[in-house]
């Protein structure tokens, strides 16, 4: 998956993106049947390894770059692809340099890619593929249906998973409600939520790989995620020990660590709450009451630190009067009256919703 490569294979991903200038050379020397050796960097580790050739520094078009793909060598470009630095250069990386290629042009590419941390490109002129080597990762660029339709798919498994969510997260509110709640009930949402993270990240380098091509499914993806990275902080927050050495951005990380197998076990979801290591899943449980109070509208995250800070418990909070919300700093009678009745609908919907 894009998801799990490095950010700097992203960031060349992106510039050989559909509507990018570069991607229109590339194309271009597929279309005349062509091979290429595209190094995107011209520093000084670069030019280290250059030989023969000429000097062009010449602005980029995609144009130049299809003429000068006719040329055996290698043409390097300056790093943010805006111009042509040299052309037909031969390139001598260290021979010691690991690789599993079998051609010379690729042999050449992964080794360089290897050596130095700048994005090379080959276009195999046999098998017309467009490969983006970046340190040890090698991605082939897929035909653009063909990434529409894989993201089309991972959004349709999307919606699916985050229906799910929406149903235990709706199961969830009314439990605490209720004071019912359990260690299972909250790492079902946590993994739930980690479910939805994890593949809207792939879906988020379809959208890295399609480019200008991707603006759909980037809306798509942008309305089906509203608010599930707000809530699943929140449902940690609600309920992770909070010690010196565990902090939320901590056990939110370690979240996002996990493996697919230890996600699928709930006990090692329950591990980033930091609990004691025998808590049994079906252990109750007792919210702060940041995730409730969040979905009361206009209220500041502010408040809502004092809210909790000031209560201690969700359960508090529901049984406090507006006189209490009154005497909390920042809330005033106005705001004191919205929190009451804010806290009252969402008690009643979340019981409706539970029961219906």
């Amino acid at each position: 998956m894009l998801a799990r490569r490095s950010a700097a294979m992203i960031e060349a991903l992106a510039a050989v993106a559909p509507g990018r200038p570069l991607r229109e050379g590339l194309d271009r020397i597929l279309q005349a049947s062509m091979g290429a050796l595209i190094v995107v960097g011209d520093g000084p580790d670069v030019l280290a390894i250059c030989s023969g050739g000429f000097l062009l520094d010449a602005e980029f078009t995609p144009q130049r770059l299809s003429e000068l793909a006719k040329m055996d060598g290698a043409i390097i470009l300056a790093p943010d692809a805006s111009r042509i630095a040299r052309a037909n250069v031969h390139l001598v990386p260290n021979p010691n340099v690991p690789t599993t290629e079998t051609g010379t042009r690729h042999r050449t590419a992964e080794r360089v890619a290897r050596s130095i941390d700048v994005p090379v490109i080959s276009v195999s002129e046999d098998m017309s593929v467009i490969a983006v080597y970046r340190t040890d990762l090698k991605h082939p660029l897929e035909p653009i249906p063909r990434l529409v339709n894989r993201a089309n798919q991972a959004l349709q498994t999307l919606e699916r998973y985050k229906n799910r969510l929406d149903t235990v997260s709706g199961a969830l509110s009314a439990l605490e409600v209720e004071d019912l709640v359990t260690l299972r009930d909250v790492v079902t949402v946590l993994q739930r939520a980690e479910m939805v993270r994890r593949i809207a990240e792939e879906i988020d380098g379809y959208i890295v790989e399609l480019g200008s091509d991707g603006r759909l499914v980037l809306l798509q993806l942008e309305e089906l995620l509203a608010g599930v990275e707000d809530d699943r902080r929140h449902v940690i927050k609600d309920y992770f020990q909070d010690q010196p050495d565990w902090r939320l951005d901590q056990a939110l990380e370690a979240l996002s660590d996990l493996t697919t197998e230890d996600l699928l076990d709930l006990k090692s979801v329950a591990s980033v709450l930091n609990l004691p290591a025998e808590q049994e899943l079906d252990v109750g449980m007792q919210p702060r009451g940041y995730r409730l109070l969040a979905k009361i509208p206009r209220l500041p995250d502010a408040v809502i630190e004092r809210l909790t800070s000031r209560f201690g418990s969700l359960q508090k909070i529901m049984r406090a009067s507006v006189d209490d919300f009154d005497d909390v700093e920042g809330v005033g009678s106005v705001r004191a009256r919205a929190i009451k009745e804010g806290l009252s609908r969402l008690a009643e919907t979340s019981i409706l919703d539970r029961y219906s």
